[in-house]
């Protein structure tokens, strides 16, 4: 894929100024550097605003800090305004907990293939280790380096050997991983007007797989998941989830459900709200 291509990252975030500038710096050291940055923020408080507007005075990266109150849990709504927004044909999906390598979006690019989208993964990390990675350690790679975190304490052989996989390797591994090449939030890709064919995420659902539906009415709308979780890396920071509850993923559940039975490949509470006047034409 041609390196003129001009990528939107999507950070969604929520409360975690810290974690969110360590991420930030990662895409300081991206080596492909056609892209901007839209941090599609779920409510968060000034302190996050304070962080994003600091950080801008100290970086040439284009960042679009999109906002809306906190209602609760409405990822999903943030989201669907950030790709309105976006000017790029190809937008780049991760979380404001997720610091990426310097070849992360150059990975995505070359990957790229019309008909598809790229799924990723992540390097889960503990607390400890999370909180020891500050901007000497993503500036100096050290977060990436296995001899490092092992020294951190890190074990995990399935996280060690997605750091450590040379392309080619990634390549043979992403071959075989039995993982499921799944729409994943935290480290995905796609092109614009695929999601604008399926409208975007579902704002009906909260917290549990709203991101995996969306794959799922890709697929049924012929563009297929790309498995790239062992050659496009970056590393998950550690953190509570008081946002999930038993309620909400039986209820994504239920939806997904209706989405594979059905093989639906639009969802009627996405981007396009349909209107009274909508249902007369």
């Amino acid at each position: 894929m041609s390196n003129e291509l001009s990528v939107t990252v999507i950070i969604a975030t929520y409360n975690m100024p810290e974690w969110l500038e360590k991420v930030l710096w990662g895409y300081e050291c991206q080596v492909y550097r056609n892209f901007d940055i839209i941090i599609a923020d779920d409510g968060s408080g000034q302190e996050t605003k304070a962080l994003i507007e600091r950080f801008k005075s100290e970086s040439d990266l284009s960042i679009t800090h999109l906002w809306h109150e906190d209602k609760g849990y409405r990822r999903q709504t943030i989201l669907n305004l950030a790709i309105e927004k976006t000017s790029s044909d190809y937008l780049l999906f991760t979380d404001g907990d997720c610091v990426p390598r310097k070849d992360f979006i150059a990975t995505h690019v070359r990957l790229a293939e019309q008909g598809c989208f790229l799924s990723g993964g992540y390097c889960k990390l503990p607390m400890d280790i999370s909180r020891a990675i500050g901007k000497e350690e993503i500036l100096s790679e050290k977060c990436f380096s296995t001899q490092w975190l092992k020294q951190q304490g890190l074990e995990g052989r399935s996280q060690l050997r997605k750091l450590s996989a040379s392309p080619g390797w990634g390549k043979f591994l992403d071959t075989i991983t039995p993982a499921n090449a799944s729409f994943n939030n935290c480290n995905t890709s796609v092109w614009k007007d695929d999601l604008l064919a399926v409208n975007g995420y579902d704002e009906r659902m909260q917290y549990g797989g709203p991101d995996r539906e969306l794959g799922e009415r890709l697929e049924n709308k012929n563009i297929k998941g790309k498995q790239i979780r062992h050659r496009a890396i970056c590393i998950h920071l550690d953190h509570a989830r008081g946002y999930k509850t038993k309620e909400s993923l039986e209820r994504n559940l239920a939806i997904r459900k209706n989405t594979r039975q059905k093989k639906l490949t639009w969802t009627e509470y996405g981007m396009v709200k349909k209107t009274l006047t909508d249902t007369h034409h």
